[in-house]
């Protein structure tokens, strides 16, 4: 990381010249590890999440093991850069009933949310842990609780804590939850059925299904889930995804994507689309037959589509198709000839492909695009991730002040 390289060249460059000074260089070593745990203290900064935390607060965990619980969540919270437009934490505790205590939009400090997370009360009573993914997923993550628009691509998480086998269905509601694209961890303690677990959490379950014998046991969980949501691999690299279509990674996960005119399948990996017609000439779009299409069918007609050829209606929107003897490229609208294999059309989003590898904002430009970082961050020389303005800030005035006190050792040495 560009922190970890300059805290290192300042050392093997700032050492030999300290030891010709009285300086101590252990004093100066210990305050550069200070720096380094400082610009470590915060390694999810850069990865805003919607993330909702759904705990089990029935009558079988006990006032001890409940608190347990509470710290956990705190602790989970340290690596969590919590602000309005950074990562947003709600939680909503469930028994018998569902009893939301602060939803995405309610504070925006880690210190407010740790409060609130002291202040919780045992609900003491059932275990209805489908009620509470349905109502995460119906109202949790909403607009007016809080979540970020899906455009925006903001990873939606939504963790689990159970102790116990659910007295409602939790197969079909985890499914839609994640079918609506939320990623859930699912963590059971003590007697929970991982076939119940596996049913709840998203896949890969190794990452986001985990089980511990008992409640003191859950702390052994924090590192997991630091490496889990403060970094990792782009899953879709590596890991057999098998999406139909498109495959989009997240923070330990994937989810699978269907390209337009598609809508994916309960199984969430593949996609359907309805039949179409041979289209017999040139012309610039197509419908279906007289006996099943409208005028409010005619999507093609009524929405700025992009197809470089041929626009298709389907029943649930369009598709693009081209000429014979061209193919469509990837973002599914433009078009190649099949004999040169060269583009004819540079409308592409290449932000909306998926392999920017920006770390923060994509922004296309004509047969391109750029990284660009949120207000207080700065660009790397690499061109995708981004660094804490306030952070090179504290280098650079930490970097002058050691450099100076140099300076004034080797004036007085030579004066000597």
């Amino acid at each position: 990381m560009l922190q970890d390289f300059i805290i290192v060249s300042f050392s093997a460059a700032a050492l030999q010249v300290l030891s010709m000074s009285n300086m101590c260089v252990s004093q100066v070593l210990i305050q550069l590890k200070v720096v380094h745990i400082f610009l470590q203290k915060n390694p999810c900064e850069a990865t805003p999440l919607d993330f909702v935390f759904v705990i089990d607060s029935s009558r079988s965990i006990r006032p001890n093991d409940y608190e347990k619980v509470k710290t956990f969540i705190i602790q989970i919270l340290q690596f969590l850069d919590i602000g309005h437009n950074s990562t947003r934490v709600g939680l909503l505790q469930y028994g018998s009933v569902v009893e939301p205590e602060f939803s995405l939009n309610t504070y925006n400090s880690r210190a407010q949310v740790e409060q609130a997370v002291r202040d919780m009360k045992h609900l003491a009573t059932g275990t209805m842990t489908g009620l509470a993914i349905q109502y995460t997923m119906e109202v949790a993550f909403t607009k007016k609780q809080g979540a970020r628009a899906v455009h925006l691509h903001i990873p939606r998480i939504a963790m689990i804590v159970t102790d116990g086998r659910p007295q409602d269905t939790v197969e079909e509601v985890a499914a839609a939850a994640r079918q609506a694209g939320i990623q859930i961890f699912a963590i059971g303690v003590g007697r929970v059925d991982m076939k119940t677990l596996k049913a709840i959490g998203s896949e890969p379950h190794s990452e986001h299904v985990h089980l511990v014998a008992n409640f003191s046991q859950i702390e052994t969980l924090i590192s997991v889930f630091r490496s889990a949501l403060c970094g990792g691999d782009e899953m879709c690299e590596v890991v057999d995804h098998q999406c139909q279509h498109i495959c989009v990674s997240s923070p330990a996960s994937f989810r699978c994507k269907c390209k337009k005119g598609f809508t994916l399948n309960s199984d969430g990996k593949t996609c359907k689309g309805e039949s179409t017609w041979l289209h017999a000439a040139f012309t610039k779009h197509y419908d279906l037959p007289p006996c099943c299409s409208s005028t409010a069918d005619d999507t093609c007609a009524v929405v700025d589509h992009g197809c470089g050829h041929i626009c298709v209606n389907l029943p649930d929107g369009y598709e693009c198709h081209c000429h014979p003897g061209y193919e469509l490229t990837v973002d599914q609208k433009t078009y190649m000839t099949l004999l040169m294999n060269a583009p004819l059309s540079l409308g592409i989003d290449y932000c909306d492909l998926g392999n920017h590898g920006c770390e923060q904002n994509c922004v296309s430009v004509p047969a391109s695009y750029i990284c660009r970082c949120n207000k207080g961050y700065v660009l790397n020389l690499d061109g995708k991730t981004c660094s804490s303005k306030m952070v090179l800030d504290f280098i650079s005035n930490f970097l002058s002040m050691k450099i100076k006190v140099v300076v004034q050792n080797l004036v007085q040495f030579n004066s000597i």
